[in-house]
């Protein structure tokens, strides 16, 4: 149950997609779904309309709208072909944090406009690259954000990245969750245990879990490193996050 919706942006016009239960009567808590890198696809919209059937309404944003509306990924290719990738890896390098904060206030601003959103606190969870940048949204919007989750996320806490998503965590108000793939090497070990620590330092309610067996990319059936067992856990741990802060 999903229809189309333009948000108008600061660079553009957002291209987006908002999913409801089937038979929802009325306007219900928001949650922002941000894509991998490899964009919008049938597999993230699976996942957006199992989230909405929990009894929310999801919205999904084209992150790439600035180069390319709708899929980028042509049906049967990925991330990992060699005439894809160089694309995608583009597209992401334009993300920067500025960018994002200005597409932050476009997905809120198209949430307070579109009936299917109840109006308040919103959650919003990424995958991938996306989970710095749910991260980077709970710090710029506190007073809206109740929850920020991201999963197999990458580079959060490098050590020599100024613009990392670990140097904002101070400004979170919100309950985070992190569930990191223990076989994921755009993630290791020492920056979970930075992002750990800074966290804490901050006096953030938060939570990080370690997936065991799980490689980066778990959640994405498309992907060669879908896990089936860990997706399912995924879906069991965001769904309670949103239950309780919603």
């Amino acid at each position: 149950m999903s229809r189309a919706l333009d948000l108008p942006a600061a660079d553009g016009t957002i291209d987006a997609h908002v999913f409801t239960p089937e038979n929802a009567t009325g306007p219900l808590p928001a949650v922002v779904l941000l894509t991998d890198i490899g964009g919008l696809r049938p597999c993230y919209h699976e996942k957006a309309q199992r989230i909405a059937d929990a009894g929310y309404a999801v919205l999904m944003p084209n992150i790439y709208y600035r180069d390319a509306a709708g899929e980028i990924v042509p049906a049967g290719q990925s991330f990992r072909d060699p005439d894809v990738r160089p694309t995608l890896v583009d597209y992401a390098g334009q993300l920067t944090p500025e960018a994002q904060s200005r597409d932050f206030t476009a997905w809120l601003a198209g949430i307070d406009a579109a009936p299917e959103f109840a109006g308040g606190r919103v959650a919003v969870v990424g995958y991938c690259l996306t989970g710095a940048f749910a991260l980077r949204m709970a710090a710029e919007h506190p007073e809206r954000i109740a929850a920020a989750a991201g999963f197999h996320s990458a580079n959060l806490a490098k050590a020599d990245d100024e613009h990392a998503p670990i140097n904002v965590v101070g400004n979170i108000a919100g309950r985070v969750y992190f569930g990191h793939a223990d076989k994921d090497e755009l993630l290791p070990a020492d920056q979970i245990a930075r992002m750990d620590e800074a966290l804490a330092s901050a006096g953030v309610h938060f939570t990080t879990e370690l997936y065991r067996s799980a490689a980066h990319g778990f959640t994405a059936k498309d992907a060669p490193s879908y896990n089936a067992e860990a997706d399912e856990l995924h879906y069991k741990r965001l769904l309670t996050l949103l239950e309780e802060t919603l």
